[in-house]
């Protein structure tokens, strides 16, 4: 199937683009961007310049920043296009429970897509809570926005979520393992004097079994990165470290090998968006995205020193 990647960006270079290649389901037709390129596909600027002039591919994967992304997605979905969207799926709820609608209304796939809960060690850690009462969960997500995200000046914008952006990848991870909903109950934020969303976040949530359940997220990380999230139940711990890549339990750590981790994450969003179109099914869990909003909307802000990338 022809696909159309919108915004070439670190990401869509990192991830969307060596999977999109390595996939036998997929060929990439066409790029929009007004800066980035990829050698050998045609580049368009003007979205609805491609729109109009490629019938023939019928996906679009939009890895524009949030704040846009619903301007494309709706155009994408009434020109009969199956979309697929880079996490965080919008800006606000109700745009995406518009887009849903949207694609319903069309007869077209969407996908709301996280990463995170593509990596090795997910379902695994899913399927070992299951008959377990929790006692305790955290979550550590600690790392250098200077590294992973150079002169990206909207993620300090309104709807670019701030530290959120990785802390979301948290948060999907936690919502699918978890057998119980959870909701936030309090957060404490950290503004830079000169942004408008957090570097640095504190979350508490309220379990219905009375477990603890608690996430720390800091873009001010120095050295190694922390990616963990640590779980407490009455018949043993785990941990799942590196972003969901490796599985300790109760202190022995699981064998993986064979298993792709972190690579593997943008390929499995791939196939799955394959089968979505081949069903014409829509694949929209906004549960990691209600915890942000909660956290934004309940948080009590603190300004800190200013941010300079």
């Amino acid at each position: 199937m022809e696909i159309a990647l919108v915004g070439i960006g670190k990401i869509a270079v990192d991830q969307h683009v060596p999977a999109i290649a390595a996939s036998d389901e997929w060929s990439l037709a066409a790029t929009v961007s007004r800066q980035g390129a990829v050698e050998g596909v045609t580049g368009y600027t003007n979205f609805d310049q491609m729109l109009a002039e490629r019938p023939d591919i019928r996906v679009v994967s939009l890895c524009v920043p949030p704040g846009p992304r619903f301007d494309y997605a709706v155009a994408a979905l009434r020109a009969g296009r199956h979309v697929m969207l880079e996490k965080p799926p919008g800006a606000t709820l109700a745009e995406c429970y518009q887009l849903e609608a949207l694609a319903r209304e069309n007869r077209v796939a969407l996908f709301a897509t996280w990463h995170s809960r593509e990596a090795a060690g997910v379902a695994q850690a899913k399927e070992w809570l299951i008959g377990k009462r929790l006692r305790r969960l955290s979550v550590t997500w600690r790392e250098d926005v200077h590294r992973w995200h150079p002169g990206q000046a909207w993620i300090w914008e309104p709807a670019g979520m701030g530290v959120f952006d990785p802390g979301i990848n948290a948060l999907s991870i936690v919502t699918e393992i978890l057998p119980d909903p959870i909701h936030l109950t309090s957060a404490d934020l950290d503004i830079p004097s000169n942004c408008q969303t957090p570097i640095g976040a504190r979350l508490n949530f309220y379990h219905p079994h009375g477990a603890e359940v608690t996430a720390d997220f800091d873009w001010r990380q120095t050295g190694d990165q922390i990616w963990t999230i640590d779980v407490e139940t009455d018949q043993g711990t785990l941990s799942l470290l590196n972003g969901g890549a490796t599985v300790v339990i109760d202190g022995q750590q699981i064998d993986m090998a064979g298993t792709n981790t972190l690579s593997g994450e943008y390929p499995r969003l791939y196939r799955r968006m394959a089968e979505l179109v081949r069903q014409g099914g829509v694949d929209v869990d906004l549960s990691p995205m209600i915890h942000v909003t909660d956290a934004l909307a309940l948080g009590r802000r603190t300004v800190v020193d200013p941010f300079f990338d």
